[in-house]
């Protein structure tokens, strides 16, 4: 796990936050306690590591303490903006769109904000989308819709071609908001103005309503699927219970991940197995799941499964997996897969059993946020438009300890964040399902 990786090399971890040039300008921002660049907060939160990495450490593993700085880079009447949304869909999108404009038009008086049409796309010659004005008057009540106002689309554009686009457009600030791929997107952008010595900004909000994003704890739109999830899963409970021999089988969001998963498992405490990328199961034998369903369907008369997209994708063997357009691996239908082991199990014995098969995973990324989510999410906007203000660039929001933190795009995007199978969130799982007493 990449938390232990950290504490034993944490030398080979750059937590350096790039920046466009020595930021000047007075901040507009009145009577705020503001931050300075030394301000960090510890990568590590218990006093024993943090002790054995000051007595061990050439460079402490720390992250910039993100908020207003008081001297900022960009001049506010001279300052212009873009934002654009790329990938899957997830609820707080534009709850993020509209912090954003939000904080640049009212506390640092920045009126030239434009958002890019479907992704990284509209920032190419053949997007026949212009960039849309914005402005916190016309965004109003875009907080209370899902989806995105921009659009938002998957695959790769030329970084030459996405800077021409922005030193033609006098862009100053780009906010990319988006997950793994987008973030990658954003590096290679940053890359590019920097080789060409511009002066522009790349901010990154981290976007996956999987909660996968490395040295991120949490992200927007997770609170919000783990909600409507955990409605899902109790009409799926309610559904096999109301039939004989009744199974439940809920299929949610998590193709590198079991957050979303284990969480809304956890959340609703009806759930038999709970099956994620990060802990291998069987089908078959008498410690795999279709048995071990059997012996709950003869104690309970019925039963409830979640699984994640990105579980059990060893058992297709070595069959071709296939990417989508934005190089992400297509994962087979874990579902699909175990309803049809069920049926066929089942039919052997002349018993019958009622499969009720939910995969709510648009329906989930397309909702409006929920309370929590929508403060996250304007929290976020916030601190990235003061980082972007202040000349930082290369660089997302992240949230660590409990602080808002300043994460470079690179370090953020080595690898997925996974589920610790030695964690309290996996425990209490094991602990409410007792799936640990069936599986092995």
């Amino acid at each position: 796990m990449i938390y232990e990786d950290v504490l034993k090399n944490p030398d080979l971890y750059d937590f350096t936050v790039p920046t466009i040039g020595s930021p000047k300008v007075l901040s507009p921002l009145l009577q705020r306690q503001f931050v300075a660049d030394d301000e960090r907060i510890s990568f590590s939160s218990q006093v024993k590591n943090i002790i054995n990495q000051i007595r061990t450490c050439e460079i402490f593993p720390s992250f910039e303490k993100a908020g207003p700085r008081k001297h900022i880079f960009y001049k506010p009447e001279k300052t212009r903006v873009a934002i654009f949304t790329c990938g899957g869909l997830c609820p707080g999108l534009n709850d993020v769109i509209k912090g954003l404009v939000s904080v640049l038009n009212m506390e640092y008086n920045v009126s030239d904000v434009f958002g890019i049409r479907y992704g990284y796309k509209g920032l190419t010659q053949s997007s026949s989308f212009p960039p849309m004005a914005l402005d916190i008057i016309t965004l109003d009540k875009i907080h209370n819709q899902g989806g995105t106002i921009l659009g938002s689309s998957r695959g790769n554009q030329d970084p030459k071609e996405m800077v021409d686009e922005l030193t033609r457009l006098n862009i100053n600030i780009l906010f990319c908001i988006g997950g793994d791929g987008t973030l990658r997107g954003a590096m290679a952008i940053a890359k590019e103005i920097a080789e060409r010595n511009l002066q522009i900004s790349v901010i990154g909000v981290p976007k996956t309503i999987d909660n996968d994003i490395n040295f991120v704890e949490k992200t927007f739109g997770f609170e919000t699927a783990v909600q409507v999830a955990a409605q899902v899963i109790s009409s799926a409970h309610s559904e096999a219970e109301g039939a004989e021999n009744g199974i439940g089988i809920v299929k949610l969001m998590g193709r590198d991940s079991g957050f979303i998963a284990a969480t809304a498992t956890l959340a609703n405490s009806v759930v038999d197995f709970c099956l994620i990328p990060e802990s291998r199961f069987n089908l078959e034998g008498s410690n795999g799941l279709i048995e071990s369903l059997a012996i709950k369907i003869k104690e309970k008369k019925h039963a409830v499964v979640v699984v994640a997209e990105g579980a059990g994708q060893e058992l297709f063997g070595g069959e071709f997996a296939n990417n989508d357009s934005a190089e992400n691996v297509l994962q087979k239908d874990i579902g699909g897969l175990i309803c049809e082991e069920i049926t066929n199990y089942f039919s052997r014995f002349s018993n019958s059993v009622s499969i009720k098969y939910i995969d709510p995973s648009y329906q989930i990324r397309s909702v409006p946020t929920v309370a929590t989510d929508a403060v996250f999410c304007y929290q976020l906007a916030q601190y990235a438009v003061h980082a972007g203000m202040a000349g930082k660039t290369n660089t997302l929001i992240g949230h660590w300890n409990n602080f808002f933190t300043h994460v470079p795009i690179e370090l953020a995007t080595g690898q997925r964040r996974k589920v610790d199978l030695d964690s309290a969130l996996w425990r209490g799982v094991l602990s409410v399902t007792q799936q640990d007493n069936y599986l092995n």
